[in-house]
This record gives C-alpha cells, sequence and structure tokens, in this order.
C-alpha cells in the first residue's frame, strides 16, 4: 500500500522540536519580540509561519470589533486600525506558554510544506470555513511562504488578473489544478530542509510516514520516546480518521473530476456522509443508492473504495 505523511508523526515532532527550541531561547528571557521571532530558528520559514499566524490572529481579533453605535467600515476608521495594527506589530512581546503553540503549528505546518505540499496548498483554500476565499486573504498568507510557493502565487497573480475580490472553493480548486498542470510544477528537493531539521532534532522520513494510519519508526528517536505521550499501541487502536482529512490533495482533485461532476462543493458534502457511516456497509448501500451511475471498474472507484476499506477495516 502506498505510504504517505503520518499527521500525527508531525505533530509529535513538531511538540519536540517546538519545545527545545523554546526552552534554548527562554532559559534566558521571560519573553520574545517580533525581530526575535524572525531570528529564532535556521528555518526561516518557521519564523515566517509564527508570524502569518500572529497576524491571523490578530485579524480574527479586528473581527469582533462591531457596534450598532460607530461605523467601523468608515475610510478614516480603516486607516486609523491599518496605522494601528503596523504599530503593534513592531511590539510583540510574548512569554512561552503562550509563544510554545504558535511556534508548534508553524514547525507541523512547514513540514507539510516541505513534505506534502499539495495536502498544504488543499489546507490552505479549505481554511476559509464559510466556502469563498477572499483574494486579499490568500495573498497576505502567500507573502509568507518561501518553500513551494510558487502554486499560489501564480493562483493569486491569476486571480488579480481577472479582478476578482473573492472565489468559491469550488473555483479556488479547479484553477489550481490547472495551475499545477500548467506550470509541471515539482516540489521542492526536502533532503536539505530534512537536514536542517536534524540539527536540532534528528530528523529522517521514515519517522514520518505511516501505513494504515499507523506512523512508522516515529519510536526509534530516543528523544521522541522520551516525550511521545500517545503510543503506537494506541493509534492502532484509533483507526477512526476523517476521511478528507487523509486525501492528497490530487485524489481531492480526482475524485472532484471524475466521481463529483467536478463539484468539489457536492465532494465535500458527501464526504462529511461517509465519514459517518459506522461501517462499510452503510457506504457501499449510500454509494448504490445515490451514484449507481459510478464506473465501478475505474481506477478513480478503486482508489475511492480502498480508501473507504481503510476507513472501516
Amino acid at each position: 500500500m502506498e505510504e504517505k505523511i503520518s499527521a500525527r508523526a508531525i505533530d509529535q515532532y513538531s511538540n519536540v522540536f517546538a519545545s527545545k527550541l523554546a526552552d534554548f531561547f527562554f532559559q534566558k528571557k521571560e519573553k520574545i519580540n517580533g525581530q526575535e521571532i524572525l531570528a529564532l530558528s535556521e528555518i526561516k520559514q518557521v519564523n515566517l509561519l509564527v508570524v502569518k499566524e500572529l497576524m491571523r490572529l490578530w485579524n480574527a481579533e479586528q473581527q469582533k470589533w462591531q457596534s450598532p453605535f460607530f461605523d467601523y467600515e468608515a475610510e478614516a476608521v480603516q486607516k486609523s486600525t491599518e496605522q494601528f495594527k503596523n504599530t503593534l506589530s513592531n511590539h510583540i512581546l510574548i512569554s512561552k506558554k503562550d509563544f510554545l503553540p504558535l511556534l508548534k503549528l508553524a514547525v507541523s505546518q512547514t513540514l507539510f510544506l516541505v513534505l506534502a505540499p499539495y495536502d498544504f496548498f488543499s489546507n490552505v483554500l479549505d481554511s476559509k470555513g464559510n466556502g469563498l476565499i477572499k483574494v486579499n486573504d490568500l495573498k497576505n498568507e502567500t507573502r509568507y511562504l518561501k518553500i513551494n510557493k510558487a502554486p499560489l502565487e501564480k493562483l493569486v497573480e491569476k486571480l488579480e488578473e481577472r479582478k476578482s475580490d473573492v472565489i468559491t472553493g469550488n473555483e479556488a480548486f479547479a484553477l489550481l489544478d490547472h495551475i499545477l498542470e500548467e506550470v509541471n510544477f515539482t516540489p521542492e528537493d526536502i533532503d536539505g530542509h530534512i537536514a536542517a531539521f536534524s540539527k536540532l532534532i534528528p530528523l529522517s522520513i521514515e519517522q514520518l510516514l505511516e501505513q494504515d494510519g499507523v506512523p512508522k519508526e516515529i519510536m526509534k528517536s530516543p528523544s521522541l520516546k522520551e516525550s511521545v505521550d500517545v503510543s503506537v499501541a494506541e493509534e492502532t487502536k484509533r483507526k477512526e480518521f476523517r476521511i478528507k482529512d487523509r486525501l492528497t490533495i490530487n485524489q481531492k482533485f480526482m475524485f472532484t473530476k471524475i466521481l463529483f461532476s467536478g463539484d468539489f462543493e457536492i465532494f465535500s458534502e458527501a464526504i462529511g456522509r461517509f465519514d459517518k457511516f459506522k461501517n462499510l456497509n452503510e457506504a457501499l448501500n449510500f454509494i448504490d443508492e445515490n451514484y449507481s451511475q459510478w464506473d465501478k471498474e475505474s481506477e478513480e472507484y478503486e482508489e475511492f473504495f480502498a480508501i473507504l476499506q481503510r476507513k472501516f477495516s
């Protein structure tokens, strides 16, 4: 069976890496500022993704500024808010307790960007929640990427050429699919990035692979073994997983195109239904009742069926 990156293994490694990196810094200081964040790790992508998350949190807080008495959309208010944001961004100061989750997330995202860029792209487009993606938000996110950034940059470029302010998730996936074919995107070589991580905590690709949902060799590194709270045995018992989380972006594109008439929103809704079924028979009955037109001899159906078997095994 084809091996793929284990999200759980990445999560475990990210916890260990972030904890050690934070320990080094905070043994001398109580808080970290913006300039220190940008210089924290030799892996610049990690530092940038910490800053990106801080900006996302700021924007989420800003969205709460609503009032029936004041016009927050007024041009003067928007200008003042932007000035305030710029000033505040120069006065970042974070304690270890609050910084560690940000760092752990940045390490995890960097590893996905290096090892599974297609899935990273998918997560970026999926993260908007309401099905609509603001082009300016996507452009801002792309600014923080230094690794495997070309497809998302090209996506922003095409959307700006169209003078689009928003785009649906369905349209974004279709356009990104075309871009990946158009630019013949090849992910960056991973060896140099793995070596950079290994300077702090030893890392190999084998540690981050899984088969049938079980991380491989995750316990080989002593530093990881001491830090992992959940054993591989427990992971084996916990085989329930969300199908959508297990699909690569190529699989999402393929299933959407061939099985779900090219409509990503219909695909997403259907996958949500499959995740709620209790066993394989329920899933197959659902297919017979709703998708009798599927060619069960096709490569796409066989791959989708294999994923269902893994879920309910």
